[in-house]
């Protein structure tokens, strides 16, 4: 099993690359090419795909993104071809976020899935993703404004920490129940801390 490849980028296309190491070229799928440079050194983190009629490597930046791909090809009906082609149109705090959050509408835009896969990957990795921090800034409207709305009621983000967590994990709720649970949530770590 090769695990990652740290060699450079001496050709790159719209989903894949050649990764030069010892004088070995690599051929690695990968779906956003605008992350490389050619003649840049790279360290490639890859997942080996092997089939009878096929061996193929799949490339990610990051050590997080092999992992959630890991998770995505778990579940029934969705290939690595399909779930390496989401990190082309969305990050991984995107996929995430929308995993966590049930959002199927979300979902259904990454390229070839349909409300059936949509669901099928929401009920499969929702809890296994939920202990994952979602990056505040690509949280939806909703969180957003509750988060605002502590704000102004004077909490600063250094308390916000739990709650926003707390937030992705409801991230279904309206603003006004998300405002209430946040408060919930704050009124007890305070009178903990007493």
């Amino acid at each position: 099993m090769i695990d990652y490849i740290k060699g450079k980028i001496v050709l790159k296309s719209s989903d894949y690359f050649i990764i030069e190491n010892n004088e070995i070229g690599y051929r690695v799928n990968y779906s956003n090419e605008n992350t490389l440079d050619i003649g840049k050194v790279y360290q490639i983190h890859t997942y080996q795909h092997i089939k009878e009629d096929e061996n193929t490597l799949f490339g990610f930046l990051s050590l997080n993104e092999k992992e959630l791909f890991v998770k995505l090809i778990s579940v029934k009906g969705l290939g690595p071809k399909t779930a390496m082609n989401f990190f082309g149109v969305a990050s991984y705090q995107q996929i995430i976020h929308a995993i966590t959050c049930g959002d199927i509408v979300f979902l259904k835009q990454l390229p070839h899935i349909g409300n059936k896969t949509a669901s099928q990957i929401v009920l499969d990795l929702k809890d296994k993703l939920s202990n994952i921090t979602i990056d505040p800034t690509i949280l939806n409207n909703n969180v957003n404004d509750a988060i605002h709305g502590l704000k102004s009621m004077g909490y600063k983000h250094s308390e916000l920490t739990n709650v926003i967590e707390l937030f992705n994990r409801n991230c279904s709720m309206n603003t006004e129940a998300l405002l209430k649970i946040g408060l919930i949530s704050l009124n007890k770590a305070y009178n903990h801390n007493e």
